[in-house]
């Protein structure tokens, strides 16, 4: 457990350090290459849609990542207590995580990135963060493919340049042909693919599991749930103006008495 709780610490602190380095390496090498470019002269200058655009990505994964921490499931607290005071038991959705200590509504599982139990309150916010975290990377690791091509005068038309990019490059790096500064951001390329292939599965995953209208905590303890249509099941997560959420990071408009209710019917 305090292996657990401490994993709980520095997993945010390490997402939070990643971001901080993916931002400076944006504004100090990347952005200030592309004001270099010839065609910078057009009415939209590379700089500026490279710019705009990872800030509506980052912006956006932040924005849901603090919104997954404020919009935490509420502990129920049921079962609990004197046996004269305790509640009824909860439905089988629910379920009490020992790293929070608290009893939650449509559990699916600890996020330890965020440091918070996933569940229907900010069931939303989790799949649209892992959704623009991963392409914030992946949208930065072909930003920096195009720095390190051009700052190495290295072609990336094989497809085996990039697997063989960070060997080649750590035997130049030691004969002095790399800076260090160019290596750092090759390896950067590797960490930010490895999360983004990461999000991007945890994001399909979850996107599945919502069309059922399963969760993960569901499925591992084999619990069986009332068919419904899967899209009262998208709509119950991601509202009505769902759209308007995919743009702009906001507290969930699925409505939480949805989810209470589908929780009560489970069986």
């Amino acid at each position: 457990m305090l292996a657990l709780r401490l994993l709980n610490v520095v997993a945010p602190a390490y997402f939070l350090c990643i971001s901080l380095v993916t931002l400076a390496l944006q504004l100090f090498l990347f952005l200030p290459s592309m004001r270099q470019d010839p065609a910078a002269a057009r009415l939209f200058p590379p700089a500026l849609l490279h710019g705009a655009l990872f800030l509506f990505l980052s912006t956006n994964a932040l924005g849901n990542y603090v919104l997954v921490i404020q919009n935490s499931p509420e502990d129920l607290d049921a079962c609990q207590g004197p046996p004269a005071r305790r509640a009824p038991c909860p439905p089988p959705s629910t379920h009490f995580c020992r790293v929070c200590a608290r009893v939650t509504l449509r559990h699916d599982h600890h996020c330890f990135f965020t440091g918070n139990c996933i569940g229907g309150r900010n069931m939303r916010n989790f799949v649209l963060f892992c959704l623009y975290t991963s392409l914030a990377c992946l949208y930065s690791m072909v930003a920096g493919v195009a720095y390190i091509s051009a700052a190495l005068s290295t072609s990336f038309a094989h497809p085996l340049a990039f697997l063989t990019l960070l060997p080649t490059s750590i035997s130049q790096f030691f004969s002095g042909a790399v800076l260090g500064s160019e290596m750092f951001v090759i390896l950067m390329l590797y960490l930010w693919f490895a999360i983004g292939l990461a999000c991007a599965g945890f994001c399909c995953h979850q996107l599945l599991l919502i069309l059922r209208g399963q969760t993960r905590h569901q499925v591992r303890k084999g619990v069986a749930v009332r068919a419904r249509p899967w899209r009262k099941n998208l709509q119950e997560v991601f509202g009505k103006r769902w759209l308007l959420g995919l743009l702009v990071p906001m507290f969930n408009v699925g409505g939480c008495h949805a989810w209470k209710n589908q929780a009560r019917t489970d069986v």
